[in-house]
């Protein structure tokens, strides 16, 4: 069996790729996602959001 590992999506990407490789690893839609994560940014206040957001870029690694 094989499993998963959560990247960075080279091929699906707005910015970093975070969003297109959440839904890969997840099967689901990117822009979902991106519309979820979005909706979070705004109701917590943008900040939290996006240092979460930033922290990801560093600690998921690009796929390769």
């Amino acid at each position: 069996m094989e499993t998963k590992k959560l990247y960075r999506s080279k091929t699906n990407k707005v910015f970093a790729g975070i969003c297109g490789g959440l839904g890969e690893y997840m099967n689901i839609d990117p822009v979902l996602i991106r519309i979820m994560w979005l909706s979070i940014v705004v109701l917590t206040g943008i900040f939290p959001g996006v240092l979460v957001y930033v922290i990801a870029i560093f600690i998921i690694p690009e796929k390769a």
